[in-house]
C-alpha cells in the first residue's frame, strides 16, 4: 500500500521550477528618482499597506509599480 502511495504522489506533485532566472539583481537597476513628497508617501503607505506596489504606485502618478518596488528595494540598501 505504500509502494502503491508514493507513485501516485509522485504523479501528483507538479515540478517546480527555479525562480531564480526570473530574479533581476539590484545591481542591474537604475535608480529611481523621487522627489520628497513622493518618497514621504511611499513610506508611509508601505507602512500601511506593506509590499502592495500597484496600490502604492496608484497613489503617484506617473509612477509604475515596478519603479516605487525599485525605489525601496534601492532605498534601503
Amino acid at each position: 500500500m505504500d509502494k502503491h502511495l508514493r507513485t501516485k504522489q509522485a504523479k501528483t506533485n507538479p515540478i517546480v521550477a527555479s525562480s531564480s532566472s526570473e530574479e533581476v539583481s539590484s545591481l542591474e537597476w537604475e535608480a529611481v528618482n523621487m522627489n520628497q513628497e513622493e518618497e514621504d508617501l511611499v513610506c508611509r503607505m508601505h507602512k500601511l499597506v506593506g509590499n502592495r506596489w500597484e496600490l502604492i504606485a496608484g497613489r503617484i502618478p506617473g509612477r509604475t509599480a515596478e519603479e516605487v518596488e525599485r525605489f525601496w528595494v534601492m532605498k534601503k540598501k
